[in-house]
């Protein structure tokens, strides 16, 4: 019989950061120069440390949380010039300052979800087999 050695799965700094939701930039150094067992992920997800709850609260946040938190995608905040991260306070300024790009790339983001909701009423009616199919 061999001996089964359990390995503990890491991950790279920056690959923990994108799945906690958080500015690789803005984490502390040793989080920045070390490695994540998925225990820890799992452990600073369940029950997130100060630094990390200050940073999901207030930011800087990653393009995929502002874009989010604007309600567009990525490629509408790199066309409307936003390439850095934003805070909580500069996602709001933006928000209440409404510029035009942002309205536009709303308008652009909320057509993809509607035909993206029809595409799936319409595979789901595929996949049912209307009557008229089969006759």
């Amino acid at each position: 019989m061999t001996s089964h050695k359990t390995t503990v799965q890491t991950m790279k700094p920056a690959t923990a950061a994108k799945k906690l939701g958080v500015y690789l930039e803005a984490t502390p150094t040793e989080f920045q120069e070390g490695v994540v067992s998925r225990t820890e992920l799992n452990a600073l997800q369940t029950d997130p440390p100060e630094w990390l709850a200050t940073l999901r609260r207030d930011g800087p946040h990653p393009r995929p949380v502002v874009a989010a938190k604007l309600g567009i995608s990525i490629a509408g905040l790199a066309r409307g010039g936003v390439t850095e991260a934003l805070t909580t306070d500069e996602i709001d300024t933006l928000k209440a300052d409404g510029p035009e790009w942002l309205a536009r790339e709303r308008a652009t983001q909320a057509e993809v979800r509607k035909e993206a909701v029809r595409i799936k009423e319409k595979t789901a009616e595929r996949a049912a087999g209307s009557p008229q199919d089969r006759a």
